[in-house]
This record gives structure tokens, C-alpha cells and sequence, in this order.
């Protein structure tokens, strides 16, 4: 509530944490409390969910710059750095937010970490054609040394196998989720290395982009901002 007002422009996350946050949007823009409001979503299910609520969309061909991002994230280091993508829409949320002026992360403690890697997997989204080669490419890097890619099956809006068929996103391509045993060490290294790669498509690695992270805790709400 305290980073959206009227006249804004809104990119709109995705996933469970992401859901709550269009809901309230929703709310508040039928009972006349915010008004103006244009909104980006980052997946066909947000975009869905906007639409029966009544929030009017656009896109970055005619806002290419936002006001706000809400979303969630898989992980959160110390430094706010991100891990996301378990929800499979990381192409189109790091699009969304990597253009806003504010991007705001909404976690619960469970999301805190102080090393990342081996909580959470590191997805990459990748082109389907020779989806083997990119995943041998990106398993020989440096930086991802020992990880394990699994290449996401069933459902792509989470990263469990949940079918016999090759997870498709909303953009046509495959995801690869990257574990690994033992902290990254290096995640802008990472970053670098990962968009380097032919064929990858964008990974679930989001440095330096949160302006704060909004934690639900056992405590109550508390505000977390980069160092």
C-alpha cells in the first residue's frame, strides 16, 4: 500500500506472493481508493487474473518505463539479491522490473538465506533447439562448477517433475534448474557468465535490482533494503 498511489504504472509479478499483491491492487482500484492505474503483467496467469479484476494493462511498447514492480522471490541473500523463477516467469518479470524505478520484493522469513545455492535451485531459461548442447554449455562454466542442471518437466510454474513432458513457458522455451551443493560464490560472475551462453535465453539470478524487500515474519512486518 505505501508504494503504489494514483497515476502510476504498475508491473505485476508472479506467483503466490505476487497473486495477493494484484488482489489488493484490484481492491483498491473498484473501490476508487487508487485511481489512473495502468498495469504490466509478467504471465499469461497475471495477466489473466488482471483482466477479471478489472485492472487495465498495457505493455513496455508503450510504457517502457514503470513506476513500481511488485513481485515475490525464491530466495533473498543478505544483500537482496534474488533468486527467482520457481514460478517459471523470469524472462518477462526481470523485463518488468529491471525498467521500474522501484521494484519491491515481498517474502516470507523462510525466503531469507545466507548463502545462495543450495536452498533454492537457479533457474535459466533456454531455447528448445538443441536444449542438450545449451545445458552441457552451461554446466562447463566456471562459475557453475559442480552444480547439477535439471531440466524442468511438467508443469513450468513450479520447479517439482510433475509430468513426463518438458515444461514450456509462456514465451515457448524450456527451463533448466541449476543445484548446487554448495554456496555461489560469485552471483553478478554468474550472471555474466550465464547471459554470455547462446541459446540462454535469461537466468533466475536478480543483482542489484531490489529497492526493498517487505519480510512477513513471526515477528510481524518488517523492511529490508540493500546494503
Amino acid at each position: 500500500d505505501d508504494y503504489v498511489s494514483s497515476g502510476m504504472i504498475v508491473g505485476l509479478g508472479t506467483g503466490s506472493t505476487a497473486y495477493y499483491a494484484v488482489e489488493r491492487l484490484g481492491e483498491k482500484l473498484k473501490s476508487g481508493e487508487l485511481k489512473d492505474i495502468v498495469a504490466i503483467p509478467t504471465s499469461v496467469r497475471t495477466q489473466k487474473q488482471a483482466e477479471e479484476l478489472g485492472i487495465p494493462l498495457v505493455t513496455l511498447g508503450t510504457h517502457p518505463k514503470l513506476d513500481v514492480a511488485i513481485d515475490g522471490a525464491d530466495e533473498v541473500d543478505p544483500n537482496c539479491n534474488l533468486i527467482k523463477g520457481g514460478g517459471g516467469a523470469l524472462f518477462r518479470e526481470k523485463m518488468v522490473e529491471i525498467v521500474s524505478d522501484k521494484f519491491i520484493v515481498i517474502v516470507d522469513e523462510s525466503k531469507l538465506t545466507k548463502d545462495s545455492g543450495p536452498g533454492f535451485p537457479v533457474p535459466v531459461e533456454i531455447v528448445p533447439w538443441c536444449h542438450d548442447h545449451t545445458i552441457q554449455k552451461i554446466a562447463a562454466l566456471p562459475s557453475c562448477a559442480g552444480c547439477k542442471p535439471q531440466l524442468r518437466m511438467g508443469n513450468s510454474s513450479n520447479n517439482k517433475v510433475d509430468g513426463d513432458e518438458i515444461a514450456v513457458t509462456d514465451n515457448g522455451n524450456y527451463i533448466v534448474d541449476l543445484q548446487f551443493p554448495q554456496p555461489i560464490l560469485n552471483g553478478p560472475e554468474m550472471a555474466n557468465e550465464l547471459t554470455n551462453v547462446v541459446g540462454v535465453v535469461e537466468h533466475g539470478l536478480f543483482c542489484e535490482m531490489a529497492t526493498a524487500v517487505i519480510i512477513a515474519g513471526s515477528d510481524g512486518i518488517s523492511v529490508k533494503v540493500p546494503k
